[in-house]
This record gives structure tokens, C-alpha cells and sequence, in this order.
């Protein structure tokens, strides 16, 4: 099943979509000739891709994996059957992890099961960190806009990347963040986002680095990893998505 827009598909061949640099120290990037008209016009295919697309992933169910590890150890695995509802935000139900087979997950290298350790001094930490992500992951059609009105865009092409742009965002959610999305413009789909963010303050580092992925016969693109690294707790949370299935 084709899944494209195709009117989003013809306005999208100039289309340049998004990255950024990570970390909180800044990266120049190359800004983009002529940022009025044309940057606007880019703007705006990368805002309806997004919508588009996440008018078409509402139409299907898929397990995430999450992977809980305190300074390189492993400690929790966590499963959930997620899609979306209807306030158009992701419900997750949990999954007992002895049900799913190791071929439906990935077992990160170790033997049979994820032996869960008790990490509750983290979890407040932890479920602070998820909730702050969210925020960003997928990015916002609307919040890019007031980015882009309050000049903390950029948009230029990815180094050393043919074919693919970027689009750099500052102060997205709080002040002094970075958002880079690396975009495709063939496939007119995201390649990988950065985010570099905080907690309360500075001190309390959050670093996200997402991989996309497209589903065949021109479905639409989804997260397929995702690692969150709470930096101060040396906690990282690792995401995979899988099993999408049509509702």
C-alpha cells in the first residue's frame, strides 16, 4: 500500500528536511541561501510530512522495547503494545516480557532474558527523563513553527551526506537545547535526530540520539532505536520498535 500524500509528494521534491548538532556545546551550520522564501517554503513540506505521517502510523499497533541500563550494566527490560489514541498520543500497555519470544526482541547480547535488578532509587529519575523526551520525539509541526518565528531554525544541507539536509533548532522546549532531524530527500523521510537537553538545569545532562526507519511498500517512517542517556545518574534508556502491525 502506497502510503504518500500526493500532493505532499510532488511539493516535497525541493523539500530538504531536518538535522541538527548535538550536545550542548554548538555546532555552526551552514546556514542555507536565500533563508526567506525558500526556507519558509522547506518549512513548511517538513511540518505536513510530519503530520502526514503521523496521521498514517495512528493506524497501526507495535511493540517497544526498552532496555534500562545504570553505568553500562543492564538492568531492566520493559515491553509495551503501543498505538495511538485517540488525543493523538501513544498508549503504551505493558507486556509481560516471558511472553514474548526472543525473536519478536532483542536480548542485547545476553542469555535468554534480561535479569531485572532493583533500580528503584532511579525510577523517579528515569520516568522524569521519559516525560521530558516526549516533549521532543516526534518533533511538533506547531513547535517548529514558533522556532522558526522566534529565529532559533536553520535549515542546510548534512555534511558530508548527499541528498540529505538538515534542520537545526535552539531553544525548542527550554532554553539553550539543541534539536538537529537529518532528512532524506529522496524518500522524503527523517534519517536520525539528536537532542541535547537538561532536566532542572545544566547539570542534569539529557542526551537522545533516534535512528528512523521506513516500513516497506511505501509505509510510512517510524523510530526504530532510540537511546536516552540521563547523563548525571549515568542511567540509559535504549527503545526498539518492532512488530508494526495495520490495525
Amino acid at each position: 500500500m502506497n502510503y504518500m500524500n500526493p500532493s505532499l509528494k510532488k511539493g516535497l521534491g525541493l523539500a530538504p528536511l531536518i538535522i541538527g548538532f548535538l550536545a550542548l556545546a554548538a555546532i555552526h551550520v551552514p546556514a542555507m541561501q536565500g533563508q526567506g522564501t525558500e526556507m519558509q517554503q522547506r518549512l513548511a513540506e517538513v511540518k505536513q510530512s510530519l503530520a502526514f505521517n503521523k496521521q498514517v502510523i495512528a493506524q497501526f499497533t507495535w511493540l517497544e522495547q526498552q532496555i534500562i541500563s545504570v553505568k553500562g550494566e543492564q538492568k531492566k527490560e520493559e515491553l509495551f503494545n503501543v498505538q495511538y489514541g485517540p488525543d493523538g498520543k501513544p498508549q503504551k500497555t505493558p507486556v509481560d516480557p516471558s511472553s514474548v519470544s526472543d525473536s519478536d526482541r532483542q536480548t542485547r547480547g545476553l542469555r535468554g532474558r534480561i535479569r531485572e535488578k532493583k533500580i528503584d532509587e532511579y525510577k523517579e529519575y528515569g520516568d522524569s527523563i521519559k516525560t521530558l523526551i516526549q516533549q521532543y520525539v516526534p518533533p511538533d509541526k506547531d513547535m517548529l513553527q514558533q522556532s522558526y518565528q522566534q529565529g532559533n531554525v536553520m535549515i542546510g544541507p548534512a555534511p558530508g551526506q548527499a541528498g540529505q539536509y538538515r534542520v537545526v533548532v535552539t531553544n525548542y522546549i527550554k532554553q539553550g537545547d539543541n534539536m538537529t532531524i537529518v532528512m532524506d530527500k529522496n524518500t522524503l523521510s527523517p534519517v536520525s535526530l539528536s537532542i541535547s537537553t537538561y532536566l532542572s538545569d545544566a547539570s542534569d545532562a539529557v542526551t537522545v540520539s533516534v535512528a528512523f526507519t521506513k516500513m516497506p511498500n511505501g509505509g510510512p517512517f517510524h523510530v526504530a532505536t532510540e537511546t536516552i542517556n540521563g547523563v548525571s545518574k549515568q542511567l540509559t534508556i535504549e527503545i526498539l520498535n518492532t512488530n508494526y502491525h495495520h490495525l
